[in-house]
């Protein structure tokens, strides 16, 4: 094997591996309007919804995203929420899964309109499947972007 050859081998293979560590899962994004109106099974719900919740996530700076679930016409769903003090700028959204996060469809970003106000994503129905599981993300002002754990 000559030098040249086994220099572009050495290369291939190192681009190969940097390219297979960069990989991650599978993320498809929804705009906020295909997660509203009944879109992908979403349903729309008022930014002051509450429900149980059952991941929070302290933001800092007052913040706190929570993944929620409830009673909303007539079923059990899932969503996410921003509350506490927010300001305009802020974002929340909920990911969902049905192959237990090995790829999942992201229901937003909703942004925080006005200072101090609550924001939720969709609403969607939750499932008895292991596999089918909802996680809250967010970020403050373009900050970085932190996630409940899925449940």
């Amino acid at each position: 094997m000559t030098l040249r050859r086994a220099l572009a081998c050495s290369l291939t293979t190192i681009s190969l591996t940097g390219a297979a560590l960069l990989a991650h899962p599978a993320t498809a994004h929804a705009a906020p309007q295909d997660c509203e109106g009944g879109r992908n099974g979403f349903i729309d719900i008022s930014d002051n919804a509450s429900g149980t919740p059952i991941r929070t996530l302290d933001m800092g700076s007052g913040v706190t995203i929570t993944l929620q679930y409830g009673n909303i016409s007539g079923s059990q769903r899932g969503w996410a929420k921003i509350s506490g003090r927010t300001f305009s700028g802020d974002r929340v959204w909920m990911d969902w899964t049905t192959n237990g996060g090995s790829s999942w469809l992201q229901c937003g970003p909703f942004t925080v309109g006005t200072t101090g106000t609550s924001k939720t994503s969709a609403a969607k129905t939750t499932g008895t499947s292991s596999s089918y599981k909802f996680r809250a993300c967010g970020n403050l002002n373009g900050g970085p972007v932190r996630c409940t754990t899925w449940w």
